[in-house]
């Protein structure tokens, strides 16, 4: 699962330190509002795979435009149940559930590139419900055992990312230097001209 501080222009960005947090950061701030980096259902697969939840197989199988408007509801599932686990509220947890029950997955032992033995879960992704199924997973596992004073959103006033603080001392304050604390140093550098 992608959970580096991979970044570029273009975005999105794997910048959370959590993959259900960088789902939702799948919309960001821009100079004109909010961006949906997300157009198209291959948009999706391109994020399901460069996450490392999953690449579709050929057997998928979906209307056009369904896996965007699958990924866009659990989305914003997502960042509901987030934002009332962060204010205290117990999260409605039922849609959460339906995705899970789409959840069919099976264990495998490969070898990695050393010869090493590992267990890799792996997921039946014939359709949306099914690809979309271990985000659910991922944002069932911070819903229930993440620790929400460590989960923030970004101190810039107009940005809407959320982050897994997972720095040494727990003081990371931006989504991203390069994004928004460069923005913020260089604001106050301003300020004091």
């Amino acid at each position: 699962m992608a959970t580096s501080s991979t970044t570029s222009a273009e975005g999105p960005w794997f910048i959370a330190e959590q993959s259900a947090l960088d789902f939702i950061n799948t919309q960001a701030w821009a100079e004109q509002g909010t961006h949906d980096f997300w157009h198209s259902d291959e948009d999706v697969k391109n994020w399901l795979q460069q996450s490392g939840l999953g690449k579709l197989p050929a057997t998928f199988i979906a209307k056009p435009g369904e896996l965007l408007a699958e990924a866009r509801k659990l989305r914003a599932l997502i960042l509901q149940l987030v934002e009332e686990k962060k204010s205290g509220q117990t999260p409605s947890l039922m849609q959460l559930n339906d995705y899970l029950a789409q959840a069919q997955s099976f264990l495998q032992v490969n070898t990695d590139a050393e010869g090493a033995l590992q267990i890799q879960r792996l997921y039946q992704q014939d359709t949306p419900l099914r690809a979309l199924a271990p985000v659910a997973e991922q944002a069932a596992e911070l819903i229930t055992h993440g620790q929400f004073e460590f989960v923030r959103q970004c101190e810039h006033p107009e940005c809407i990312l959320w982050f897994y603080d997972r720095t040494k001392a727990h003081r990371r304050r931006w989504c991203s230097m390069a994004l928004c604390g460069n923005r913020a140093k260089v604001a106050r550098f301003r300020a004091k001209s």
